[in-house]
């Protein structure tokens, strides 16, 4: 397969490693970056040699920006795509459904749609250095379903409305005592790490695990049909004269002027 956005390789041990390369735009993901990731995770599906994911950013500055804001201002949308549709939501489920466990390897920044993308994974290990936290409504966006409503079962209502309400970042110590890291490690052992839990991963009964994930995720599967709702919601309102005020002020280096639309 020719990636032109993401690397993919499989590690000795069972382990796919999928990388978003894009550290030019901080990892920041267009629509050519998803159907890249959603093409390696179903590869890493399908093959008997992978039982466990590690899913990380090139570089050490950014784990991932998101949706590529620049492309968006610039466009009106996230780019050229192979279906003509930008397919985030699937690449969020796909996550969730791939039969084996995805571990977020967060290599520095982890913010708005990158946040939602590690919040996905089944378990995440931080480097010292990393930061997490939304920006949806300061650039026009939000993520109404697996990335709020899930978000809040992992770290409770009050730590979830404090993420999208107040879009502070946060380190990932505060990440790791809010119950949304399960490790944080110096850069140099990040990836070491989550290779040592995918190998440890791939050594157990596939079946086990595939039965455990399906479980996991069946109490909260329903709000799949809220994503749906979301992101109809979502594409109507990044078109507007509101949506498109975020981005075309992120790009221009400005804050935006949201008071108008109140």
């Amino acid at each position: 397969m020719k990636f032109t956005d993401i690397l993919y390789r499989v590690e000795d041990g069972g382990v796919a490693v999928i990388t978003i390369n894009r550290p030019e735009r901080m990892n920041a993901f267009r629509g050519r970056t998803v159907d890249e990731l959603i093409r390696a995770f179903k590869t890493a599906w399908a093959s008997r040699d992978v039982a466990a994911i590690v899913l990380t950013g090139a570089g050490n500055q950014a784990f991932c920006a998101g949706g590529d804001l620049k492309e968006r201002a610039e466009t009106g949308r996230y780019g050229e795509t192979e279906w003509g549709t930008f397919e985030i939501e699937r690449l969020h489920r796909i996550i969730r459904d791939i039969p084996k466990p995805v571990i977020a390897a967060v290599n520095g920044v982890a913010v708005g749609g990158g946040h939602v993308l590690h919040v996905l994974c089944d378990l995440t290990v931080a480097a010292s250095h990393a930061k997490f936290g939304q920006t949806g409504p300061k650039v026009g966006s939000f993520d109404a379903g697996f990335g709020s409503a899930y978000l809040a079962r992992v770290v409770g209502e009050k730590r979830a409305r404090q993420i999208w309400f107040l879009l502070d970042l946060f380190d990932a110590e505060t990440a790791e005592r809010w119950g949304l890291v399960n490790a944080v490690v110096p850069l140099e052992e990040l990836l070491p790490t989550a290779l040592a839990w995918g190998r440890k991963i791939a050594s157990y009964s596939p079946t086990a695990l595939r039965f455990l994930k399906h479980s996991f995720n069946a109490d909260t599967d329903h709000i799949g049909g809220i994503s749906h709702l979301a992101f109809d919601g979502l594409e109507l309102f990044s078109k507007s004269e509101e949506g498109m005020e975020g981005a075309r002020a992120f790009v221009e280096k400005r804050p935006p002027d949201f008071g108008r639309f109140r």
